[in-house]
């Protein structure tokens, strides 16, 4: 059974942020959520299984 890595995972975590924030210059909110929404399944796909789905789900509430 895969399980949610949530154990620190990322080389450089500074840059992936700064890549996000990037990411969202001059967007309205709208398109900053619409964008988010579309990472978010994006990364879900990526992901392909259900159950480590709803364990990020869980974890980001």
């Amino acid at each position: 059974m895969k399980r949610l890595n949530t154990d620190p995972n990322i080389a450089e975590p500074d840059d992936f942020y700064a890549d996000l924030i990037a990411a969202h210059n001059e967007k309205t909110d709208d398109e900053s959520a619409a964008f988010n929404a579309r990472l978010i399944l994006i990364l879900a796909n990526h992901i392909g299984d259900r159950e480590v789905f709803q364990e990020a789900l869980s974890a980001a509430r």
